[in-house]
């Protein structure tokens, strides 16, 4: 066992880890925190993804002893004072149905929408484009992006 520390959701915290422990079961199972979810273990699905230093990641294939010292945000954290705007916009466009995409997803676009304030639609395809989600389709949530973009004078 190792003791990691690191700054989860702005919050400096510290955990014992196995070497082989992947952040994704850590974030779960050691610290409560249930927005990433396990899906194909291969990093495919972006439902495990989480922001590191600002850049989204797949916790299913990163070790927990590779963030000692990073910055680790989940929806947990980008949520904590409320519904961002994008989630906002998510509700007002009823863009998603089971939700299990929803966390990997948010977080997605709130990494791109940084890096784009201003995209058209095929850049918030592209963006997306490694999370699946089974219900939706896309379209709800491509509108609610969209839509978002344009309100907010992006």
């Amino acid at each position: 066992m190792k003791k990691i520390s690191f700054i989860l959701n702005g919050e400096k915290r510290s955990v014992y880890v196995e070497p082989n422990d992947l952040l994704l079961d850590v974030l779960r199972d050691k610290l409560g925190i249930k927005s990433p979810k396990y899906g194909c273990g291969r990093g495919d699905c972006g439902t495990c993804t989480v922001l590191l230093n600002g850049k989204s990641v797949r916790s299913c294939l990163i070790l927990a002893i590779e963030v000692d010292g990073q910055e680790i945000m989940t929806l947990e954290g980008i949520s904590k004072d409320g519904l961002t705007g994008l989630q906002e916009y998510f509700l007002k466009h009823n863009s998603f149905q089971c939700g299990f995409c929803t966390p990997g997803m948010s977080l997605t676009l709130e990494e791109f929408l940084k890096k784009n304030p201003k995209p058209n639609e095929e850049e918030v395809k592209e963006a997306i484009s490694g999370n699946l989600c089974r219900c939706t389709g896309y379209i709800p949530i491509i509108r609610a992006v969209m839509d978002y973009v344009k309100n907010r004078g992006g």
